[in-house]
């Protein structure tokens, strides 16, 4: 932690619970154990109270006490004595006050000499420790509490794209803030040993709905009063910005809530990582499934279930000693302010096993988070009477690519089997008919499967910003019989949450007559000139698919995304460059719009502070090349990440690693 650090004014004293730390404790005069008696006093929160464990004393032994508080001493030499003490796995996390008395025996009287340390001691959790309840083998936790940069995962199924983040869990003001969080959350010190609370709290601490939180959440525009939340980087600006002001930070989307979430409890020593699931389900009536509505026209209607191309959330590691046995180990948690959980904008953890297994009962929020990766898709229809009826399910839709860093590499890690079984085998429908049998479901919604196949194609690797866009949808008779089909496409810009944009292009067909076993097509393109301008955060545009067959009733709907390729941004840098010394960081990308790009800055981030740079304007169809000058301080391998932003075109980055020599 840089506030351990010896260029600290003053530095200060970072401990992980349950192992031994020492100290040295030097007397104006000889220390002589047979008439000295060292007391240690240690004190957390505004009213230490023995008996509810904030305020604990206790004189040095001979002995070794593991998995409770004691000390002993290691060695004494005249005035100075070294003292090892032992804290237990469980205590409460936070800020402790040390004081050390002395109590001397003189004939029949007794003096006490008490010394106040005038700084307070941060005691954090130990993954390391075996008895600590969010152990964990200490390879993964090179990446998982150690690693500072990583990747968040963005896109749509098809087409997903890492965006780099700076974690910066060991930066000056990280822990300060994470500590200054539980200290106002009204989360009772007694319990501040329960990573399972202390997620749940953090979870609902980081977003600024119901009690003054990190970062407000904004879906849509304006942002003028904040920054874009695409053209964040890191968490440690943030961070700092709210240490400084104590005021929400604006503003933020689902991958920086997660960002913050993975500083703040990698910062506490939780294991913890950001996790991204793709065509991921918001179930706002605990039904497990996500219902959409149309007209008999086929035009859908507004509906508050929602599939967001992509959504980011949080796992941490940890045992539930609360939950049946098995249910240990990752546990899902959400900062993003979807839906109430208890009253409190917040969500989780929730057991991924539990999840798996569709047992949405258990705490916290299963049933949510089942629903984002599992649930079946239901389109409804007015029938002839006017009463909604069910015209199409989808069952594997939901839940695709559900990824994280890998542990290991700089590689995305699929764990969506983490979350349910193979999508389509008994396991994974068991687990969804338990699910809904556990949930509010409404029973006997499902049709069998019709005889026309429908099919939605497109080259996600060649679909690329500045360039015209083409998707088709195939259509295929699979019946013995002939089929008569029609229906539209419609494409729309669209939010990353599923939300609906401009409308850019319609494509209505009818009367397709089909023979048994034949194919046909219908082809849509949007040209970049029509959707310049138009595009929302993320850069997706969606195609709204309705068609129906005559002859059988068979209706099928389709709400799928696509992603316009941003261009590369190249970065070079030496590998190797100086502590002190200036170095430049080259920085190069095709403008791929037909529109200059103005407003445009630089941040790189992954140093002590980030650097920001106010860069010129980019002309249409022009190249930004920029050499930046960065002088480094600290010492050590470190990732750089680099996001070039304007107003036209945000969020185009890379990542490069360097390592900086002390001189």
């Amino acid at each position: 932690y840089d506030i351990c650090q010896p260029d600290q004014i003053p530095p200060q004293l970072v401990i992980r619970r349950g192992q031994p730390f020492s100290m040295t404790v030097e007397f104006t005069k000889d220390y002589d154990p047979k008439v000295d008696d060292l007391k240690l006093v240690f004190q957390a929160g505004s009213n230490p109270m023995t008996v509810n464990g904030t305020y604990v004393e206790f004189i040095l032994s001979d002995e070794d006490l593991p998995k409770q508080w004691g000390a002993k001493i290691l060695s004494q030499e005249g005035s100075t004595v070294s003292i090892s003490v032992f804290t237990p796995p469980t205590l409460y996390v936070g800020k402790w006050e040390l004081s050390v008395d002395t109590v001397k025996k003189v004939n029949t009287s007794v003096d006490v000499y008490k010394y106040r340390h005038n700084q307070p001691i941060y005691i954090i959790f130990n993954p390391w420790c075996e008895d600590d309840a969010v152990h964990m083998d200490k390879e993964s936790l090179k990446e998982y509490v150690l690693n500072d940069t990583g990747f968040l995962y963005m896109g749509t199924e098809d087409s997903i794209m890492e965006k780099p983040w700076n974690f910066g869990q060991f930066e000056s003001v990280v822990l300060d803030c994470a500590l200054y969080l539980l200290d106002n959350s009204g989360l009772k010190w007694e319990v501040r040993g329960n990573p399972t609370l202390i997620v749940r709290k953090i979870s609902a601490l980081v977003n600024s709905n119901d009690d003054n939180g990190v970062v407000t959440g904004r879906w849509a525009e304006p942002y003028t009063d904040g920054r874009t939340p695409l053209s964040w980087s890191g968490s440690v600006k943030i961070l700092e910005k709210y240490w400084k002001t104590k005021a929400p930070v604006k503003y933020g989307q689902c991958w920086v809530f997660s960002g913050v979430c993975t500083t703040v409890c990698r910062a506490l020593g939780i294991p913890t990582r950001s996790v991204s699931n793709f065509m991921s389900a918001h179930d706002t009536d605990g039904s497990v499934t996500i219902d959409s509505i149309y007209d008999a026209q086929g035009n859908l209607l507004n509906h508050r279930d929602s599939v967001w191309n992509f959504h980011v959330w949080n796992e941490a590691w940890m045992t539930r000693p609360d939950l049946p046995e098995g249910f240990g180990g990752w546990q899902a948690f959400d900062s993003t302010p979807q839906e109430a959980s208890d009253g409190v904008f917040r969500c989780g953890p929730a057991s991924v096993e539990a999840v798996r297994q569709g047992n949405v009962h258990l705490p916290y929020d299963g049933g949510f988070v089942f629903a984002e990766v599992n649930a079946d898709r239901l389109s409804w229809m007015p029938n002839i009477t006017g009463k909604l009826q069910c015209v199409d399910f989808q069952k594997n839709v939901i839940g695709k690519h559900v990824s994280t860093k890998s542990a290991h590499t700089n590689e995305r890690e699929d764990v969506t089997k983490r979350y349910k079984p193979e999508e389509g085998s008994a396991e994974e429908r068991a687990a969804v008919i338990r699910a809904n049998q556990l949930g509010s479901n409404r029973p006997d919604i499902y049709r069998s499967v019709q005889d026309v196949q429908f099919k939605v194609e497109h080259d996600p690797q060649n679909t690329w910003m500045g360039e015209d866009f083409e998707a088709v949808l195939r259509i295929t008779n699979q019946s013995r019989d002939y089929r008569t089909v029609k229906g539209r496409l419609v494409v729309s810009s669209v939010y990353y949450t599923g939300e609906k944009g401009e409308e850019l292009k319609v494509e209505p067909f009818q009367g397709i007559r089909l023979s048994p076993g034949q194919d046909a097509e219908v082809k849509v393109r949007v040209t970049a000139e029509e959707y310049n301008g138009k595009l929302k955060e993320c850069c997706m545009l969606n195609m709204s698919v309705w068609a129906s067959v005559l002859e059988s009733e068979q209706v099928f709907t389709s709400q799928p995304s696509f992603r316009l390729r941003k261009p590369h941004l190249t970065v070079t840098a030496p590998k190797v460059v100086d502590a002190g010394t200036e170095f430049e960081v080259e920085v190069s990308f095709p403008n791929p719009l037909d529109t200059t790009l103005t407003g445009c800055f630089v941040e790189i981030d992954g140093l002590t502070k980030t650097h920001k740079f106010r860069v010129g304007n980019v002309g249409p169809k022009g190249t930004f090349m920029k050499s930046l000058p960065i002088v480094p301080k600290k010492t050590g391998q470190t990732t750089l990440i680099v996001a070039f932003n304007s107003d036209q075109l945000e969020d185009v980055n890379a990542s490069i690693t360097i390592f900086i020599k002390a001189v």
